[in-house]
């Protein structure tokens, strides 16, 4: 078994998500007392969201670097950004070390042409929505059609992701107000909605709604259990 590596706490709410699902799936695969080797660094989100909110991104690309550099000398064999907004930097992160990175994005847009999806909508920060580093992504390597919401619910979306989610908080309001999104994405075509903020799963999920739903910690997750286990 391969050891996966994890730069966790962007949130740590979030990061509990990763662990559970890596080594539910790792145990599900071999069963018994297994788990999964995983080496874990986890930063101060405050650190890292302070950079976020200045748009010093280069400093953020060097904390991340130091951190992954951290991880991979502890053993890991390859690594996840256990975070999706922070995938802008993963080019300095990915040449910083000498392992490989298993990129959010690739991992999500491999699920969605396996189900055959086209025309997608993507939930998530505001940078993760507004910015070209990961719709860019999906659009250039799966030949995605990548929708994002209106100005105004883009807006309470980050808002909730950093002002509730990432404190843990979840509320029926809220939740409601995604659902909304969700189904206002699909009246404008999209076939499925992806869940593209590691928080938003636990807000909403599968059972809440007829719309196809992509939760990216729980498939860049099982991404790394297959790896791991090969």
């Amino acid at each position: 078994m391969k050891t996966i590596g994890m730069l966790g706490g962007m949130s740590w709410e979030s990061t509990q998500g990763y662990y559970r699902a890596v080594n539910e799936g790792v145990k599900q695969t071999l069963g018994g007392l297994h788990s999964a080797k995983i080496v874990l660094n986890s930063v101060d989100f405050a650190e890292i969201e302070a950079c976020q909110r200045s748009a010093d991104w280069p400093q953020a690309g060097k904390l991340l670097s130091q951190a992954a550099q951290s991880v991979e000398a502890a053993g890991a064999d390859f690594l996840l950004i256990c975070t999706n907004t922070m995938h802008k930097v993963a080019d300095d992160i990915e040449a910083a070390i000498n392992i490989p990175l298993l990129h959010v994005a690739d991992a999500t847009g491999a699920a969605l042409q396996q189900a055959g999806v086209t025309k997608v909508g993507l939930l998530g920060t505001a940078f993760t929505m507004e910015q070209d580093f990961y719709k860019g992504r999906l659009r250039a390597k799966y030949d995605l059609d990548v929708m994002v919401p209106n100005d105004a619910d883009r807006q309470m979306v980050h808002q909730v992701i950093f002002q509730e989610l990432c404190l843990g908080v979840t509320s029926a309001a809220s939740k409601a107000e995604y659902l909304r999104v969700i189904q206002s994405l699909k009246a404008q075509g999209a076939q499925a909605v992806i869940l593209g903020c590691t928080e938003i799963g636990m807000l909403v999920s599968q059972a809440d709604t007829e719309v196809p739903l992509f939760d990216t910690t729980a498939i860049h997750a099982q991404a790394a259990v297959t790896i791991a286990l090969k």
